[in-house]
């Protein structure tokens, strides 16, 4: 069983006297790993080294950095299926799911390997101010903000690591990391590919432990520049609290729409609701948590939704035929369990799944859900759907943007005025028409609006915002 130190100054430590955590498999209960937890002072010497590595990697031109950016990426694609494996033993996603993620690893480190070495700056057209003349040029360039902290769910243990690590080092940034504590094997792992492609000591350091232990400590701190979060909306607030005047990236919770109108492809929608509200077992901040279906189609809807659900796997993440694996613990698995019942005794129906074993919940479809309920209103992180009952699309519309969040939609329509009208009025940072939310490119600016947070991930997006920019003027002396 692999044990997992702290990364500091460009070393693995495992100091004597610290409190060491089991990972354990949320599918087996079986420990799959240990890590060593951070105390104050090693936050403390984190940061420390976090600031002279920003020093050295600022300094190194940027076809020496993408150099280092690229050896990692090859050898996180050499790496590909030992991540799948870490990916699927410690959050209990099925191992095709952990394969798909570990198949991006490469591609997201090279994406910022090339956006961080290609920042273009701007020239100012000066002599267009009153009173300028042609005396004087200005334009803007690009600097690194400094010590970057990246916090990371389990959710995605690789590509929410990498979508923050990634673009900040290839800016120019150093950064402290702080995984899940549930899934920090997969970090320490993608860790390793940077430090082997020869990244210097210090520019990338790793903390292990619970966010209310360390969290504040990190985000609070002077040295630090930038925060990027992807979380609960409950602690990003928290953060907006106690980080001080730093730039802050928060990627938060969400409670994603999809609407179906009676122009839409029936089989099209049923078949990307199976899979968008389902994939790692709906713990994904854009799965397709709420339907809202006008009613004309909602029974021809509903009657092609059943069976595509009642296709999927549920068992063993370790096999190839399983298609959904576990929640990421039981209590979790017990909370969505008694949220289905709570939604059912208050009226709805569950038209299917919503067992519990252990960990594992059978993929739900509850109809018939008021949209203020809060089974439609708050985020579940769980695989169940809920049907929602739009008499026609102005209804629709409405309830798409009656949560408090604003993360991703999605719009099923063949009619291009609907089409058109959605993507202009539903309130979220990201909308897919004839698609469900649970679709990301790596390139693409992504983040939401309203309670679903502050700032926009994607490489480019982030790469830009781990920047600072500075405009230059050159006085000529005539």
């Amino acid at each position: 069983m692999k044990k997992t130190g702290l990364l500091i100054a460009g070393q693995w430590e495992s100091p004597a006297g610290h409190i060491v955590q089991e990972v354990v498999s949320p599918f087996s209960s079986e420990p799959v790993g240990e890590v060593v937890l951070a105390e104050r002072a090693d936050i403390d010497r984190a940061l420390d080294s976090a600031v002279l590595g920003s020093h050295t990697w600022r300094k190194t031109p940027a076809h020496e950095r993408t150099k280092v950016l690229l050896e990692a990426a090859r050898l996180a694609d050499e790496r590909q299926e030992e991540l799948a494996q870490i990916i699927c033993k410690e959050t209990g996603k099925s191992i095709r799911e952990a394969r798909g993620e570990a198949s991006r690893a490469g591609e997201i480190i090279r994406l910022s390997a090339f956006e961080g070495a290609h920042r273009y700056g701007q020239s100012l057209p000066l002599d267009a101010n009153l009173g300028t003349g042609l005396d004087k040029v200005g334009y803007t360039i690009a600097q690194p903000v400094g010590v970057v902290v990246a916090i990371t769910p389990f959710n995605y243990p690789s590509l929410l690591v990498l979508h923050k690590v990634g673009p900040a080092l290839g800016a120019g940034n150093s950064v402290v990391m702080k995984p899940a504590a549930q899934a920090p094997l997969t970090a320490s792992l993608l860790a390793q590919c940077f430090l082997d492609a020869g990244l210097p000591e210090g520019v990338l350091n790793v903390v292990n432990g619970a966010g209310r232990d360390i969290g504040a400590q990190l985000v609070s701190d002077p040295r630090v520049n930038k925060v990027s979060f992807t979380g609960s909306t409950a602690v990003g607030e928290q953060i907006t609290k106690v980080a001080g005047v730093k730039k802050l990236s928060l990627e938060l919770g969400a409670s994603s729409p999809v609407v179906v109108t009676q122009d839409a492809d029936i089989e099209q929608a049923a078949h990307a609701v199976a899979l968008g509200g389902y994939i790692n077992a709906g713990q994904v901040c854009i799965s397709v948590q709420r339907v809202i279906v006008e009613s004309a189609v909602e029974d021809a809807f509903i009657e092609a939704l059943t069976p595509k659900v009642n296709a999927i796997t549920v068992g063993d993440p370790g096999k190839d035929e399983t298609m959904v694996g576990t929640l990421i613990s039981e209590s979790d698995a017990a909370r969505v369990h008694t949220a289905i019942g709570q939604v059912v005794s208050d009226g709805a129906e569950l038209v299917t799944g919503g067992e519990r074993d252990g960990a594992m919940v059978s993929p739900a479809i509850v109809r018939n859900v008021p949209g203020e309920h809060s089974f439609a209103q708050d985020e579940l992180f769980g695989p169940a759907v809920s049907i929602t009952t739009a008499q026609d699309l102005d209804h629709a519309i409405q309830l798409a943007n009656s949560t408090r969040y604003g993360l991703g939609a999605g719009v099923f329509s063949h009619n291009m005025d609907t089409s058109i009208r959605a993507m202009r009025e539903i309130d979220a940072g990201v909308v897919h028409i004839n698609w469900t939310p649970l679709w990301r490119a790596d390139l693409m600016p992504y983040g939401g609006l309203k309670d679903s947070g502050i700032g926009k991930e994607g490489v480019r997006t982030a790469v830009n915002d781990m920047t600072d920019w500075k405009t230059i003027i050159l006085h000529s002396r005539v």
